[in-house]
This record gives structure tokens, C-alpha cells and sequence, in this order.
């Protein structure tokens, strides 16, 4: 038989768990457009940048339940636009699966329209990367890279479909069915003795759970209540261990951490990760203490000791190794009640002293912890937060009380700004009946703002957050405590009021801590009638977070000696002289 290339790429994509892709029609893919124009199951959504799109398809993979983000994207400068929200798929491992047209084989002329080896340029951010030559290849090759995108430490994939394979019509000898891989393997009954052994014999242990523990969340609570043991997340897994758990600690437990986290961990003698890497953000900058016996549980063998040495080490999927565990120290019949009850006092007295030292924190404009309270209170447990790259995101990891698994997605080890907005759209199309709220900061919404045009169009009812202090704060607030100065970090000024009335969005204003409940109940309101809101939050940030002041002493302290003191020196000088 004979098919267009397009017509065997929609074929192939209706067998995967797609449900939506984002992208720009250009002339290398029209064809491909105007085939999955015609799909029952495919959804194309129109965005105003590639990586915007890529963004909204990272949060498709996020909270999707099993889907994958797709992008659809012309060649060259829809690639490199889009290489932003590849990137943070492929440092945060989330699979996105990447289509894009290519310049024409079947001629003889070179130079052509964006004529670029992007298998190559994306060798650095992809899994793997595709050209495929022939239709009867394009089928099997799509379904290649959903398996590789997927499989292992999930990331992003590429296939380049040329434009005139989608165009013209090809021989294919049959059309396959897609076939999933077979499941991960168990890992093996010693290691896990060993880790129940560990475990078992600790006078203090810990758990540590990145976003690789999100779907276990059930096993990785009753591991820590027949321990005793206190838990933490990294930043992108906030939601694999509900804040509301009693043996919840906080994001990381360095000095970078909140006083909780770092209290619950000082003791401890056993350290148990599950889908973590321990990378720079969730350890303070590598400012955390881990114990020697640490036993180390992630799907990627490279992960696994590259950053603190383990005495157990179990490659695997967390959603069999954490179960298998589970069954096992359920067999010891540990007696830990004791430890439990006063590791729960513990970290209760730390965070209710915390949450009180924020609500004291007197400002005329909005103080953070009142205004994540008051959110926490206007969402359901099951409603969505994304967040950006920003000062808010470390005040939303400490003051705001995340419940569910997959109900709170950011940036983390690419760390990009401009995320939040379009995540925002990804995770409202593939959960409309949810409520979803987007915190960003000013600096990062002049980044992706105008992808606000593409919720309205949509008529997808998003409320978007601004934290608007007229900085880069995050940056500012680490260049003015060794510098006292904010070189390039103050921005220019520009009217969110208006930005609303452009993109099609109502504009409200939250100014005094007294407008923020009723600010947040109106956006909600207008959000259920499909019109997305920009809320201009006048944030006072001020006060920093746990996270800024732990991460700036231990950089600084990690200085050779006479460096510190010029450093130290030079800020004191400074604050003395202006």
C-alpha cells in the first residue's frame, strides 16, 4: 500500500498516550497539520512561541495521568525556540516526544529553507534523535521514541520527518500495532534485605523522596510510620509526600532547608532516597549532611553515588522497589511508636514556630505566608499549582502545603524561567475539571506572559499569580547580600493591567494582606467561566527564605579562606559606605 507521511505519523501517534500537541504550522509541516486536524483523539493547540509549547506539553507529562507531551514544530528556529522546554524535560526527566518537518531529500538543491542537522543540535538535550528517510520507517521509529522516551530515566526525543515524506505518498509493507515494553526489573531480594537491614537497625532514620517517589506516595508514608522517620522532598518533589502528613519535614534538610527539615534530619544515622539525585537545589548547594549509611533507590544507575556514596544501592522503578520494600520492613514488625510520636512533636512545634515567625513579619503590601495560606484554603487538595523559576518558588516550597501527588510542578534542575504560564494551559487541558493556579514572578511573566493569549483563545480558566516587587528577586536578593548592589536585576516598568486587557484576561489586584482572601475567591469565580486572570500581587519579599539565606553561607563558605574574607570585607564596606 501506498501512504502520505503525515497520514502514517497521525496513525502512529493515535496509538500513544497523546491527547494533545503544541507547536506553529510552518511549510515543512502543514501536511502533518492538516492530519491531525482530522483526529478523534489528537488535539493541536496553536501557541505563540515553540517554547511555550514545550512547556505546556512538559506539564501534559506531568500531570497528564500517563500521557506524554507531544510538540509538532517546523525545523531550525521552531527547534531551537523550543530547546528551553526540552532542556528542563531532560534535566527534571519527563518525557516529551518531539516532532519535527525536515528539509526535502528528494531534490538535489542544498541551502534549502532551514536546512540545519538538528538530530545533532539536539544530541545534547535528547534521549535520542531520529531523520527518518523512508515511510515505512516512520511508524516504527515514532513508536522507538515514545519507548525510549519513557523507559529508563524518562526524557525527551526528536524524530525529523522530512516535509516531502509527509507530503508524497510512500510504500509500506504493513501497519503496525504499537507493543509497550515490558516492565522494568525487581531489583534483587538481597539488596533489599540489605536496605531493610539498614533501616531496621537505625537509631535515627530519614527519608528523602525526589520526584522519581511521585506515584508511590502511599508506600513511602507507611515506610516512614513504621519507622519513625522523618521525611523530605526535593523542590520537584514536593507532591510525592503530602505536607499534611505528620512525619512531613520540608524540602531538603541542609541549612538551606526550613527549621523543621533541618532539625528532623540532624540525628540522622540512616538516610533512605527513593527517585532523587541529590542535586544542587534540594541539598542547599551540597550543603546537606548524609549519613554513611545511605541506601539509594533511582531508576538511573548514574544517579545513583554520584553525589554522596551509598551503602546500598537499588537501580529501579520506585513504583516496584518502594511496594517491595514496604512488604518487606512490614515483616520486621519494627516497633518505632515512641520515635514516631516524638519525631511527629518535633517537627509540629518547628513548623507551627515557623508559620507564626512568617504571620509576624509586619509589611504594608502582602506578607507570602498569609497569601499561600489563603490559597491553601481556596483549593481543593486535587487542584493544581505551577510555579516559575523565582524567589516565589522557595517561599511556595516553604509556606505552602502541598497534599496530593502530581499537584505541584516547577522548574528545577534546568531551572528556566517562563515556565509556570504555559505549564499552567498544559495541566488545565489535561485536567479541565480541575482548578489550576499559576504563581510566577514579574521577571519571569515577561518571559512567556503573552501565552495567556492562548488560555483566553482556549477558554481554559487559569488564575495567574504575579508576584510583582519590580525585581529579578531572587537574583537581586543574591547579589545585595555580598555586594550590596543589583546590577541588570531591576526591571522595567511595565502595567499587568494592561497585559490583561490585551490578552484577553480580567485583571485584580491584591495590594494589603486584607485583600487576599476575597481577591482569591473572585478569581476563582471568574476563572469557572473560562476567562483566564492575571492577579497582580504586590509581594513584599523582604523577609527571605530559609532557602536563600542557607544556600549564600554555604557557597561562601566553601571559598578558599582569603577569598571569604575579601568577599565579607568588601559587603561590609559597602553597607558602610553605600
Amino acid at each position: 500500500m501506498k501512504k502520505t507521511g503525515a497520514w502514517l505519523a497521525r496513525y502512529a501517534l493515535e496509538q500513544l498516550p497523546i491527547s494533545f500537541t503544541f507547536g506553529i504550522p510552518g511549510v515543512h509541516n502543514t501536511e502533518l497539520y492538516d492530519e491531525l486536524n482530522q483526529s478523534a483523539r489528537i488535539q493541536p493547540i496553536l501557541v505563540t512561541h515553540e517554547g511555550s509549547g514545550a512547556f505546556a506539553a512538559d506539564a501534559v507529562s506531568r500531570t497528564g495521568g500517563g500521557r506524554i507531551g507531544c510538540l509538532v514544530i517546523v525545523p531550525a528556529a521552531g527547534l531551537t525556540r523550543a530547546m528551553s522546554g526540552i532542556g528542563e524535560c531532560y534535566l527534571d526527566g519527563i518525557p516529551l516526544l518531539v516532532i519535527t518537518g525536515g528539509t526535502r531529500t528528494d531534490v538535489p538543491f542544498g541551502f534549502q529553507l532551514h536546512e540545519l542537522d538538528q538530530c545533532k543540535l539536539a544530541e545534547g538535550v535528547t534521549k535520542g534523535a531520529w531523520r527518518v528517510l523512508e515511510h515505512r520507517d516512520i511508524v516504527s521509529t515514532l513508536f522507538e521514541a515514545y519507548r525510549t522516551a519513557v523507559s529508563g530515566t524518562p526524557g525527551p526525543v526528536l524524530v525529523e520527518i522530512p516535509v516531502n515524506l509527509q507530503l508524497l505518498q510512500g510504500p509500506v509493507e504493513a501497519l503496525p500495532r504499537f507493543e509497550p515494553s515490558p516492565p522494568e526489573p525487581m531489583p534483587s531480594a538481597r539488596d533489599l534485605e540489605a536496605a531493610v537491614g539498614l533501616l531496621a537497625a537505625a537509631s535515627h532514620p530519614g527519608v528523602f523522596v525526589g520526584w522519581g517517589a511521585v506515584d508511590v506516595a502511599d508506600s513511602v508514608a507507611a515506610i516512614a510510620e513504621m519507622l519513625g522517620a522523618p521525611v523530605s522532598t526535593t523542590l520537584q518533589g514536593l507532591s510525592a509526600f503530602p505536607a499534611s502528613h505528620p512525619l512531613h519535614a520540608g524540602m531538603g534538610f541542609s541549612r538551606a532547608a526550613a527549621p523543621a527539615a533541618e532539625q528532623a534530619f540532624e540525628d540522622c544515622d540512616c538516610l533512605l532516597a527513593i527517585g532523587t539525585a541529590f542535586g544542587e537545589i534540594p541539598t542547599g548547594s551540597y550543603g546537606c549532611s548524609v549519613p554513611v549509611d545511605l541506601i539509594h533507590i533511582d531508576i538511573s544507575r548514574q544517579a545513583i553515588g554520584r553525589n554522596y556514596p551509598a551503602k546500598v544501592a537499588i537501580v529501579g522503578d520506585a513504583r516496584a522497589v518502594a511496594p517491595a520494600l514496604r512488604e518487606r520492613l512490614e515483616g520486621r514488625k519494627l516497633d518505632c511508636a515512641a520515635r514516631r510520636g516524638e519525631m511527629e512533636m518535633r517537627i509540629a512545634v518547628a513548623k507551627q514556630a515557623y508559620r507564626e515567625e512568617w504571620r509576624a513579619f509586619q509589611t504594608e503590601a502582602v506578607n507570602p505566608a498569609l497569601f499561600f495560606e489563603q490559597l491553601r484554603n481556596a483549593l481543593d487538595d486535587r487542584d493544581i499549582v505551577t510555579v516559575d523559576d523565582g524567589n516565589h518558588t522557595f517561599l511556595a516550597a516553604e509556606l505552602f502545603e502541598v497534599r496530593e501527588p502530581r499537584t505541584f510542578i516547577s522548574p528545577t534542575d534546568f531551572n528556566c524561567m517562563g515556565y509556570a504560564i504555559p505549564a499552567a494551559i498544559g495541566a488545565k487541558l489535561a485536567n479541565p475539571k480541575r482548578r489550576v493556579a499559576s504563581i510566577v514572578g514579574d521577571g519571569a511573566f515577561l518571559m512567556t506572559g503573552l501565552e495567556i493569549v492562548t488560555a483566553a483563545t482556549l477558554r481554559l480558566g487559569i488564575v495567574y499569580f504575579v508576584f510583582a516587587d519590580g525585581e529579578l528577586s531572587q537574583i537581586s536578593q543574591g547579589q545585595q547580600i555580598p555586594y550590596n548592589r543589583k546590577p541588570c536585576t531591576v526591571l522595567g516598568d511595565f502595567q499587568l493591567k494592561g497585559v490583561a486587557g490585551a490578552t484577553g484576561a480580567r485583571f485584580i489586584a491584591i495590594g494589603k494582606n486584607a485583600d487576599i482572601a476575597p481577591a482569591i475567591a473572585e478569581s476563582f469565580r471568574t476563572a469557572a467561566t473560562g476567562q483566564p486572570v492575571i492577579v497582580e500581587v504586590d509581594v513584599d519579599y523582604t523577609k527571605r527564605t530559609r532557602f536563600t539565606q542557607g544556600v549564600v553561607k554555604t557557597v561562601l563558605r566553601r571559598f578558599p579562606l582569603a577569598d571569604r574574607a575579601r568577599f565579607v570585607a568588601r559587603a561590609l564596606l559597602r553597607r558602610v559606605t553605600g
